[in-house]
């Protein structure tokens, strides 16, 4: 049998990958997106989780990033309400670092630079008086208080995926790209199943290589394309600990070494604290917090607040390598991070698009542009350029600010859902949180409890629905319900899933027999 021929294969389920496969089959082409593990599963997974413009950005003169980062702040929250939400962002002046007016200024630029709309200005908060200066030491006194988002990230790549798929496109996790190779005006793909060593041919009219840290080696050893070591491999990592203190606000703090750390309220109950900045000579998929780094973030966070905090305090660390386009910069952290995308083309040549950096709040834009990029094959698509800024993701069909509404109807269909509950499924899976709770009257109608508050329907929603695979693709990547299980329940939930999957796959093998 011939090989299957797509428009577009996209190698790498990240949000930069599945944000291109979503425009792309939402401008009529056929694609197929392949993820050698989860959606989401390295980098995009390992964010400090914020929808921001980089206020850092703008020491290093990085305006036009830091501009266009911001005008998408309020798009991608307009098209996901559900998983965007505005944060208010305290940062403390501290004599000795950067100076109070250039704070201010660059607030002053940070407000004005992106078209903000919906979100808050910038104010002056009194520390001494303020309830917000309570828990910290050793600040001046005045601080500056400023918007951005937060953002469930994986859950932004999921959802981008899954709109990729009611779009038409293939979606295929646990799929591996082992070979690539021109065929004149085509690509010939060898896949891999991940799970079960088997392979697959498909062709391909354009290639885009979204795989993250992974770019370079893909273009090397998988492609046979020189790539020149054109991405900078860079480690950052983040902890968890129990909540520092009782309000809303985060804060960002200046580190005398010229970083700066962020101390966010997480999944109500925990403080997440982060991030770092340093070259990763590794293997990507080994990755993991030093001791180094979580004693840096330890002692960083300690010398703000009035409680210090110790490693003993640490309930989870996570970390990621950003794949970022190597610049030449001295140090990690004044590398850009703005996007570079390098189209390998020619006559008789099929295009081969790489994604190097990038940020998770900019993707859409990315998308958006590899597709002027491949133009040159799809020259069709370009009127429909700018569709995925209006339309909504799944399960965010409602306006922006009203999650709230939303969480607040579902407790009253569900009355057995206490307002946490509800909110953290409308904070999930927004108006789709009904397709989970279905026609339950009781709890228990919602099946197995596996702990975190993660029922059976939910569970069997995220495996129908998302993708999801293993205990660790729900209760640390789609939810975080991992931070309140036990290591037997998580055991027992992935026991649940893999004899799920078997009963599955057992009528297809029958078939195929």
């Amino acid at each position: 049998m011939s090989a299957p021929v797509f428009d577009l294969v996209v190698v790498g389920g990240g949000i930069n990958g599945a944000g291109i496969a979503r425009d792309a089959a939402g401008r009529g082409l056929k694609v197929l997106l392949v993820e050698r593990s989860d959606l989401g599963s390295a980098t995009s997974s390992a964010s400090t989780k914020l929808i921001h413009g980089g206020l850092r950005y703008l020491e290093h003169y990085e305006f036009k990033l830091v501009r266009h980062a911001l005008a998408e702040r309020e798009r991608l929250w307009a098209i996901a309400p559900h998983i965007i939400w505005p944060l208010r962002f305290v940062l403390p002046h501290r004599k000795g670092l950067r100076p109070a007016w250039l704070l201010r200024l660059g607030l002053f630029l940070y407000d004005h630079l992106g078209g903000r709309k919906r979100l808050p200005a910038t104010v002056t908060r009194r520390l001494r008086t303020d309830p917000v200066g309570r828990p910290l030491r050793d600040v001046s006194g005045i601080g500056f208080e400023y918007s951005d988002c937060w953002v469930q990230d994986n859950r932004l790549v999921v959802l981008n995926a899954r709109d990729a798929a009611a779009n038409g496109a293939d979606i295929r996790v646990q799929t591996a790209c082992i070979a690539a190779r021109r065929e004149a005006d085509q690509w010939q793909l060898t896949l891999q199943d991940e799970e079960t060593g088997s392979r697959s041919e498909v062709r391909a009219r354009a290639v885009v290589n979204a795989a993250g840290p992974w770019v370079d080696s893909f273009l090397s050893g998988v492609a046979g394309v020189n790539a020149n070591g054109r991405a900078r491999l860079v480690q950052g990592s983040h902890i968890v600990v129990p909540k520092l203190y009782d309000h809303d606000r985060c804060y960002i703090f200046q580190n005398p070494d010229g970083r700066i750390i962020f101390a966010i309220p997480y999944e109500d109950d925990f403080t997440l604290i982060g991030t770092t900045d340093q070259d990763y000579r590794g293997d990507p998929k080994d990755v993991k917090a030093s001791p180094a780094e979580i004693a840096y973030l330890v002692k960083a966070i300690s010398s703000y607040f009035q409680r210090p905090i110790t490693e003993a305090d640490v309930v989870w660390t996570y970390s990621g390598v950003r794949s970022l386009y190597d610049d030449g910069a001295a140090n990690a952290q004044e590398t850009t991070r703005d996007y570079v995308l390098s189209l390998d083309h020619g006559p008789g040549r099929a295009p081969l698009l790489s994604v190097f950096g990038g940020k998770i709040t900019t993707y859409r834009c990315l998308a958006e542009d590899a597709l002027d990029k491949l133009a040159v094959v799809f020259p069709d698509t370009g009127g429909k350029r700018g569709w995925t800024a209006t339309r909504a993701l799944p399960g965010g069909d409602f306006p922006p600010g009203t999650a709230g509404d939303v969480a607040r109807d579902l407790r009253q269909r569900y009355g057995f859902l206490s307002e946490r509950e509800a909110q953290r499924l409308v904070r999930h899976y927004g108006l789709e949180a009904r397709d989970i709770l279905g026609t339950a009257r009781r709890r228990e109608d919602l099946g197995r409890d596996f702990g975190g508050s993660l029922t059976e329907s939910e569970v069997l929603f995220l495996m129908d629905r998302e993708y999801a695979r293993t205990a660790a693709d729900i209760v640390w990547r789609r939810t975080k319900s991992g931070l309140r299980m036990t290591p037997d329940q998580i055991d027992a939930l992935d026991a649940f899933m893999a004899e799920r999957r078997r009963q599955a796959d057992a009528p297809k093998a029958v078939a195929s027999g």
